[in-house]
């Protein structure tokens, strides 16, 4: 089953000024299977918020269909099944972490009993045992975005969409949230999350969809993607003769002994394997460079 499906979604906004729409949405189609974890890329402007704001319900959107696990979005059904955590959450500041998971879980009407063992899972899972009773207002950036993600977690959802979550973080902070998101997938959960962090973003996600201007420009899964898309190919080889490579206007890098060669095409590879044999020289390797999260992001920008 579909954990989020969207269909055709459009989404115009009209300026205060000069009474002109502006198309932030053209139609966009997502889909994220149950369990996975799809990561939602694109620069800023592109409409990855406003993506997020209409499956969440905060706007409406002006045509199209989403729908939560087989449901419409903007069913109790189905949005008892979302967490959210947005790119800047802001709490009130004199709650502790436990007071704000318990006020939370209140908001969903949850037993007190059932509240209490969650936010103490939680605020263990986020890593703040030990700033438990530690008022928000002195929590760093990094710790907001734990407790966030405890808040996110309150009612047990099925689907966890979360916007920029590494934003401000240090390498540190990252790496424990992506250990975080990991152990989500790991616990059935279904994980959904944009960011401009490609780094991170390559590292934990099965999926990715490239929104630009209001369109997807690219969706797929990330390993499908990456096997495809070959920046160049190496050739690493020994035992030619320098003055054939300079006959032949062969430009190498030397390691050691060999001699490397980059080539951009698989056809320009097979022409420089059979050169190097028809000089008996040795072939050591041929290794297809591909491409990373970050080289197929700005192939779709730059073109």
């Amino acid at each position: 089953m579909k954990a989020l499906e969207i269909k055709k979604l459009k989404k115009t906004f009209k300026s205060n000024f000069l009474f002109k729409k502006y198309e932030i949405l053209k139609g966009i189609d997502i889909n994220v299977e149950e369990g996975e974890i799809y990561g939602f890329l694109g620069p800023n402007g592109a409409g990855k918020t406003t993506t997020i704001k209409c499956v969440l319900g905060i706007i409406f959107p002006d045509a199209g269909e989403i729908s939560i696990f087989g449901k419409s979005y903007n069913t109790g059904e189905a949005r008892k099944k979302v967490g959210f955590l947005p790119e800047h959450p802001y709490f009130y500041d004199y709650l502790t972490a436990r007071e704000l998971l318990t006020f939370t879980g209140n908001l969903f009407s949850l037993p007190k009993k059932q509240v209490s063992n969650r936010a103490d899972e939680l605020i263990k899972l986020v890593g703040l045992e030990k700033k438990r009773e530690l008022k928000l207002k002195k929590y760093s950036k990094g710790m907001i975005q734990r407790v966030g993600l405890a808040q996110s977690l309150i009612n047990d959802p099925d689907l966890v969409i979360l916007d920029e979550p590494f934003s401000g973080l240090d390498p540190i902070g990252r790496k424990e949230l992506r250990d975080i998101i990991i152990s989500l997938k790991e616990a059935g959960k279904t994980l959904f999350f944009s960011s401009h962090i490609l780094q991170d973003m390559e590292m934990i996600v099965d999926k990715v969809g490239i929104i630009l201007d209001g369109s997807i420009r690219k969706e797929g899964r990330l390993s499908d993607l990456i096997s495809h898309s070959v920046r160049y190919y190496e050739t690493v080889f020994t035992g030619v003769a320098e003055a054939a490579l300079r006959e032949n206007n062969l430009e190498t890098n030397r390691l050691d002994n060999n001699y490397i060669i980059k080539s951009e095409s698989e056809k320009d590879a097979n022409d420089i394997i059979r050169f190097v044999n028809g000089h008996k020289g040795q072939i050591v390797s041929v290794t297809p460079v591909k491409m990373t999260l970050e080289d197929i992001f700005l192939k779709e920008i730059v073109g």
